[in-house]
């Protein structure tokens, strides 16, 4: 058994997603393999039983490249076993942190048409250090206006 991660990631959260999901499996005996679908040319699929991919959000907004690949490979990813994990800090709030109340999450799904077999909501990290000026600033701001932190050490 051999499951595939891909991952969209802005700040390298989706990755630590990614790779910790991957020690996981491998402590239960199964192999797995991770990449970047900002990377990746085309995924080997016959080396594959299940695929797991996750993306985070940036202002609203799954990364281009993610929605993508998603288009490009739904009918293979609807052909075996799949799971999507969304990354966005609004699930720091618990009542936001299924693919059923997490407006993200309930978006891409309706619209696209891949239809993973399970789905799961992640809060995202909040490292303002490791952000530009400008993401610094606007994250911040939408911070302040929807309760969450604001203290950028």
């Amino acid at each position: 058994m051999k499951t595939l991660i891909l991952f969209s990631t802005r700040d390298g959260q989706t990755r630590e997603i990614a790779s910790y999901l991957a020690s996981e499996l491998k402590e239960l005996g199964i192999q797995a393999d991770v990449a970047n679908v900002h990377r990746i040319e085309e995924p080997q699929w016959e080396n594959y039983d299940r695929v797991v991919i996750g993306a985070s959000i940036r202002y609203g907004h799954y990364h281009s490249a993610f929605q993508e690949f998603v288009k490009k490979h739904a009918t293979r990813l609807n052909s075996m076993p799949s799971a999507f994990y969304s990354v966005n800090l609004v699930a720091r709030k618990p009542e936001k942190r299924t693919p059923q109340t997490n407006s993200y999450a309930r978006k891409f799904l309706m619209n696209s048409q891949w239809r993973p077999d399970r789905c799961a909501v992640i809060a995202g990290a909040l490292r303002y250090p490791r952000y530009r000026w400008y993401d610094r600033f606007m994250i911040k701001l939408i911070m302040k206006m929807s309760g969450g932190e604001t203290d950028t050490r």
